[in-house]
């Protein structure tokens, strides 16, 4: 796995071991001027979006889907205000409409969380006395702390494949949401802008190829929102700078969402008609996680039968976004009956 992620690094570029002297002094005024202007606004919790959404789906067979949210701020939905702004609401109304039944969320996610706590959130999911069965499927959206923090990438990758080996283990689907680039964020300027897309990236890249080879799924999330949130700051970006709006965390659930729905096998079959042929996106582990960290909303998987003579295939799909429920208006979280849109769906 480790010659595999460097590889990984190799197609993706180089990294900032040709910096001189100088330019780490200036990098590291560039950081410190980037983490007072990122703080203000920073202390906000995020709204708790735990409950059950896809109440019209009640009489609909067997338990509600149990779905789990873990990682850092990102994943919590720092920056929005209401519950249903959230991309744990978002993903859950989503997943509830597809699937057409009720999907009841947990979210773990702490702000500032790296990828170390992510034991600590496991074990809330899986140990923890009074919490329901094990989750059918799991989102981790992480990274972003543990480049700021400079961790080493091969720790970060350590702790979340940690991570996963136990939520698959137990029985639940995981989808990654890769490391975001931070090189979007508007008061990072060059070069430390051109630095943390690097190192972003690689992060991506890594974490790519340790999820993949553990069964899980990932859908890169770097290369996706950096173009958009540069493009339009004001808009995708919240009142701290740094954290998504609520249009935001929209454009980010979305591309997450049709793989959490195919880890469950509920996402429509049709789609994948809209897919080029299979040979053409079927690459080697390492070279699939550097396209998909360059290529914003790519989903990466282990390929069925993929073992090369000397390295394991994946393979990639750039699937269709769709519209999500409005606000997760079906959220009950007390579990009564609650309202949907007009048909019930709203994906």
């Amino acid at each position: 796995m480790a010659r595999r992620i460097a590889t990984a690094a190799a197609y993706g570029g180089g990294g900032a071991g040709l910096l001189g002297g100088a330019a780490v002094g200036l990098l590291l005024t560039e950081v410190r001027y980037a983490r007072h202007a990122l703080s203000r606004g920073a202390d906000d919790e995020p709204p708790v979006a735990d409950g059950l959404y896809g109440a019209a789906f009640a009489a609909a067979p067997g338990p509600p889907l149990r779905f789990a949210m873990l990682g850092d701020s990102t994943a919590a939905g720092q920056g929005v205000r209401r519950a249903g702004q959230t991309p744990g609401a978002l993903l859950a109304a989503g997943l509830a409409a597809v699937a057409e039944r009720p999907v009841e969320l947990h979210n773990v996610a702490l702000s500032g969380a790296r990828s170390s706590d992510l034991e600590r959130q496991v074990s809330l999911l899986l140990t923890e006395p009074g919490r329901a069965p094990v989750p059918d499927v799991c989102v981790v959206i992480v990274g972003a702390n543990d480049i700021t923090g400079r961790v080493p990438p091969a720790r970060s990758v350590t702790h979340l494949t940690e991570a996963v080996a136990r939520l698959r283990t137990a029985g639940s689907a995981v989808v990654v949401g890769t490391c975001p680039d931070l090189g979007s964020v508007e008061p990072v300027a060059q070069p430390l802008r051109w630095l943390a897309r690097r190192l972003c990236r690689q992060l991506a890249a890594a974490q790519t190829i340790a999820v993949v080879e553990l069964g899980g799924r990932t859908v890169s999330l770097g290369a996706l929102l950096g173009p958009e949130f540069a493009a339009h700051p004001r808009e995708l970006f919240g009142p701290d700078r740094y954290h998504p709006s609520a249009e935001g965390y929209a454009t980010a659930a979305m591309a997450i969402l049709p793989t959490l729905c195919d880890a469950l096998g509920v996402w429509p079959r049709e789609d994948e008609a809209a897919l080029p042929p299979r040979r053409a996106r079927l690459l080697p582990v390492e070279r699939a996680a550097a396209r998909a960290a360059s290529e914003g909303g790519t989903e990466v998987s282990a390929a069925d039968g993929g073992e090369g003579r000397h390295r394991p295939f994946a393979l990639l799909r750039l699937r269709r976004r769709r519209r999500l429920p409005e606000d997760g208006a079906d959220r009950c979280p007390s579990g009564a009956a609650g309202e949907t849109g007009a048909d019930g769906r709203g994906a």
